[in-house]
């Protein structure tokens, strides 16, 4: 294989990665800098933690990388195209293909069954309700919840709530999804289980994931560890 060959295949290989990006809020003697020059590849696959003390930027650098803020310098790129100089159309366009997102809380919407959360994303994209639903419901059965399609999330555990959120993620078969804290707000046991979900999913869809958590042991199982420590990301 020729050197530039080999260099386009390494190139296809990362799916997300950010060139000296630095976060600034406010300006003159008042200015903070929440993020130095950091620079990162997630390879395709790739199941990467970043585990930092509480304030210490993990949670802006996610949203830089998701194009869901702006970087005061820098620039991010997700499979294979630039965040820079988007329309917010453009961005909303390229997140719906590449990117899925995990947070805390879920973030489901009350007033819809955990089938039409999950095929919201696809109904976005423009797909047929039928269509959106359909693939809806392979997702939410992959994540074990068949049974509950036509719960609404009130009427749902939040172990539940949690997997309707990774299935709703997951079911536009993104490039790389992003997920900030996603088992901090239960149980320990139920924490474990919908982790390990997230992995296998990941495995079997090939998805690579950006995890942001506090618990170590949880970081251990990802292929990589980096720690955020007042805005500089290093190797752990």
């Amino acid at each position: 294989m020729s050197d530039h060959a080999m260099t386009n295949q390494a190139m296809k290989s990362i799916t997300l990665s950010a060139c000296n990006l630095s976060k600034t809020y406010g300006d003159g003697d008042s200015a903070v800098q929440v993020l130095q020059n950091i620079n990162l590849e997630v390879q395709a696959g790739e199941k990467l933690a970043i585990v930092g003390s509480s304030g210490s930027g993990k949670s802006t650098l996610l949203h830089l990388l998701g194009g869901l803020d702006q970087a005061t310098q820098g620039h991010v790129t997700l499979a294979g195209q630039s965040l820079e100089n988007q329309t917010e159309a453009q961005l909303n366009e390229i997140r719906n293909r590449h990117l899925g997102f995990i947070y805390q809380f879920h973030h489901l919407l009350a007033e819809f069954s955990a089938l039409d959360n999950v095929a919201m994303p696809l109904r976005i994209r423009g797909l047929s309700s039928s269509s959106a639903r359909e693939a809806a419901q392979e997702m939410l059965s992959k994540v074990g919840l068949a049974h509950r399609i036509d719960h609404r999330p009130a009427a749902l555990s939040g172990g539940e709530r949690q997997r309707v959120a990774v299935a709703r993620a997951l079911v536009t078969q993104p490039s790389c999804v992003l997920a900030d804290e996603p088992t901090g707000n239960l149980d320990a046991e139920t924490a474990d289980a919908v982790f390990d979900l997230m992995l296998q999913v990941a495995k079997n869809q090939g998805t690579s994931f950006v995890i942001v958590t506090h618990d170590p042991l949880r970081a251990a199982r990802c292929d990589r560890i980096l720690r955020l420590d007042h805005g500089v990301l290093r190797a752990q």
